[in-house]
């Protein structure tokens, strides 16, 4: 019984702990077993469900091989406290379960959770908006630049005034408002969310994560501040790890060669050294992914499957994390793919493989919750299996992101020209020659002109023999909507708008006569060849 995928979403582990639940209680084998004379019916004994449920888990894509016998036996215990089972005197409520022969049954009703209340995020808190394109504010006028007088002649007239007759689109000048430290980090964290929720597929991450815990400098502070191995480098040396964890932790990933401990090598030695390493994170106050992360770590657990998906949300989440636990759980992911990868290193555990040691020993300092959730041990070991695996490409910056965030702050650092009526705006370099003015100011400047130029520009578009007669006739509408004045004094009358345009000579119809290349010759008959 293979059970359902739960994918990403609000309260997956809790749906995980209930679906798993209905599983065990719905496939789980149940005899008759006798004990001391006595006979009980529907039960088993601790063993038998140690070794159902540990195969269960191990086919179940939620979890995969590699859980351990261990971790089954821890889960039944949690089984027990919660009166999922009991034994066959009906007592239940401590975590005294043990891989042997006592007997076990199922209660009438195994209580499964209920999703627990959590305050709803509106999606106005979830992502925050990115700053309007129309976010600018008009130049003071000590910022504006100063203008040359101009000398009005037909060429600058016809740029000048090519607005009046349709030639170019109304338009203006939009100065951006200085983009601040704080809108940066601001942009950051919103376009950061928007992709992790792209990934992801979630319509919302109401419920998974709540973006008023994530602080945007750490995102900026681990995407530009690493060494060339991708490493985050730490300004403030106090937050380093100490030096003789940092030692123990050179000593395993090089070994046999590199070690900076003084001290004499014996037999476990290599042990001794993980136990120091191993100590050191156990006693850390919150896990490497924090607490607060925990849900969307989980809900990262769906997506497995598709490996690439995985390690690009992995990627964007580990950027949420605050810089000094990066850099350590970076530093403690290469030493354990380190350690599994190096065949020189004597065993370090005689009972299991240094892989599932590996995993075993900080899947708890790397992912738990920071209330007790009963499926942690086996969610932090899938998880942190997946990331071992993958380390190099999960604790990379993302490049799309990186990208994407870069050039949008790049866009709205530029001067642009916004168009009327259009939304796209075209990004100029300079704003030199160009002056916005009012439209009172415009009329002004237009009553006042001389007309000269104006007749001018008239006269050239009669005069242009390249414009065909349909575009010639709009160009002069346009200009007798434009000026009035100027275009009735140059053609007063309808005669003389259409001396304009010339009549064309009406063609007599003619016979027209094809000289064929051979002479026409008359149809012979050929001969049948009927039979």
């Amino acid at each position: 019984m293979e059970g359902k995928v739960i994918g990403p979403g609000p309260y997956r582990a809790t749906k995980l702990w209930n679906e798993t639940i209905k599983l065990f209680r719905a496939g789980m084998p149940l005899r008759k077993h006798r004990v001391h004379f006595r006979t009980y019916e529907s039960c088993f004994t601790a063993s038998e469900a140690v070794d159902w449920l540990h195969e269960l888990l191990k086919s179940n894509q939620n979890f995969g091989p590699e859980v351990t016998r261990t971790q089954t036996v821890q889960l039944l215990k949690k089984y027990l406290k919660n009166h999922v089972i009991e034994d066959i005197k009906g007592r239940w409520g401590k975590e005294d379960f043990e891989d042997n022969g006592q007997l076990y049954r199922f209660p009438p009703s195994s209580p499964l959770k209920p999703y627990p209340k959590r305050p709803q995020y509106t999606e106005k808190n979830c992502i925050p908006k990115f700053p309007k394109w129309d976010d600018y504010e008009p130049m003071s006028s000590q910022d504006k630049n100063p203008m040359r007088p101009l000398v009005l002649n037909s060429e600058l007239w016809n740029k000048r005034h090519s607005i009046a007759i349709g030639e170019v689109h109304e338009c203006k000048l939009v100065h951006r408002r200085e983009i601040s430290p704080r809108n940066v980090e601001h942009i950051w964290k919103s376009m950061t969310l928007a992709h992790l929720q792209k990934i992801v597929g979630l319509e919302s991450l109401n419920g998974v994560l709540d973006s008023k815990l994530i602080n945007p400098k750490h995102i900026l502070y681990n995407v530009y501040n690493t060494n060339k191995q991708g490493v985050v480098v730490l300004q403030d040396k106090s937050e380093e790890l100490p030096h003789w964890v940092l030692s123990a932790m050179k000593c395993l990933a090089n070994w046999p060669n590199g070690s900076e401990l003084k001290q004499p090598m014996y037999p476990g030695f290599e042990r001794d050294v993980l136990k120091t390493v191993a100590d050191y994170f156990h006693k850390l106050k919150e896990p490497l992914l924090t607490f607060q992360l925990y849900d969307i770590f989980v809900n990262i657990l769906g997506l497995l499957q598709k490996q690439q998906i995985a390690t690009e949300a992995l990627q964007v989440c580990c950027l949420l994390l605050p810089p000094v636990n990066r850099r350590k759980l970076q530093l403690l992911m290469r030493l354990m793919a380190r350690i599994c990868q190096n065949t020189q290193i004597p065993p370090l555990n005689d009972a299991i493989g240094t892989r599932t040691l590996m995993v075993q020993t900080f899947s708890r300092s790397i992912l738990c919750s920071a209330d007790e959730v009963d499926l942690d041990e086996l969610l932090a070991t899938k998880l942190v299996t997946f990331m071992m695996d993958n380390y190099d490409e999960i604790l990379k910056v993302p490049n799309r992101l990186q990208s994407a965030v870069e050039e949008h702050l790049a866009h709205m650092r530029r001067v642009q020209i916004k168009y009327a009526g259009a939304d796209a705006d075209a990004s100029i370099v300079s704003q030199s020659y160009c002056k916005q003015i009012s439209k009172e100011e415009f009329d002004e400047q237009r009553a006042s002109s001389s007309l000269a130029p104006m007749a001018e520009l008239l006269e050239g578009i009669i005069k242009d023999k390249e414009l065909s007669i349909k575009d010639k006739k709009k160009k002069l509408k346009q200009f007798q909507k434009s000026y009035p004045e100027v275009y009735k004094k140059r053609l007063p009358t309808v005669e003389s708008e259409a001396a304009v345009f010339p009549e064309k000579p009406t063609l007599k119809p003619q016979l027209m006569f094809f000289t064929l290349k051979k002479p026409f010759q008359p149809f012979q008959r050929t001969r049948s060849f009927r039979t």
